[in-house]
């Protein structure tokens, strides 16, 4: 049972650098242009302490709603009970990156549009819902030709 309950507490593996991704932070960090209303995910980087988030926002996504020279503000929602609250926390950027949820859901909406002006220059209509996955067709095995095999573990042995 730990006995500590600082601010970094219990964040031994968490705020650890990568593999080969020890020492300096890489300038291109800083060259991110953050806007309002982007959707950011928090994850804090060791090689920077100041402006570091707490332990709980650390794999957390939320809203950008406040950009400043060195820092973000970030809108996030906490549980807490039984209900959601709405926290704001101000990060530098070295601890923030894009978040690449809705990436997939932009690029099917950017397909869409493409797929629905080809066809209304042709003139006719298509369906752009998504088709879950159907279950595969039903098939007969028979063993006319084909005998079963009863397959048994190999023996273990040792040779000494």
């Amino acid at each position: 049972m730990p006995h500590s309950f600082g601010y970094r507490a219990r964040t031994r593996h968490m705020f650890k650098r990568g593999f080969k991704e020890h020492g300096p932070i890489k300038i291109s960090t800083f060259l991110i242009p953050y806007r309002v209303g982007d959707i950011v995910d928090i994850k804090a980087n060791a090689a920077q302490q100041k402006g570091m988030p707490h332990k709980f926002y650390h794999g957390r996504t939320g809203i950008v709603y406040n950009v400043t020279p060195h820092a973000v503000g970030v809108i996030v929602n906490k549980v807490v009970g039984n209900r959601y609250i709405e926290k704001r926390v101000n990060i530098r950027v070295e601890h923030i990156r894009h978040s690449k949820c809705r990436q997939e859901f932009l690029d099917r909406v950017k397909r869409n549009h493409d797929s629905h002006a080809e066809a209304k220059a042709k003139g006719e209509r298509i369906d752009l819902k998504r088709v879950p996955v159907l279950p595969r067709v039903a098939r007969t095995v028979t063993v006319a030709d084909n005998t079963p095999q009863t397959i048994v573990p190999v023996p273990y042995e040792t040779t000494i």
